[in-house]
């Protein structure tokens, strides 16, 4: 993992990011924790369907060869 990903995981500890894993599927949800791995714990999940429809799925561990990218969302 580079020094750029760490320190972008690092300073989101806490606040919402949204992660895009393989198979098309999208959650959003409390970064908790995260390993070298890029393994990722996420709290109080949503998975975000197509048309924007959302799913609830509580506490999340996402294997890290499954992400396929991480984005921190900022309050407008």
């Amino acid at each position: 993992m580079s020094e750029t990903a760490h320190k972008m995981l690092e300073e989101n500890i806490g606040n919402i990011v949204l992660i895009k894993i393989k198979d098309d599927i999208t959650l959003r949800g409390k970064l908790r924790s995260y390993d070298q791995h890029l393994n990722i714990v996420l709290d109080d999940v949503e998975e975000i369907g197509e048309g924007g429809a959302s799913r609830k799925l509580g506490t999340v561990v996402i294997r890290g060869d499954t992400v396929v990218f991480i984005s921190p969302i900022t309050e407008q």
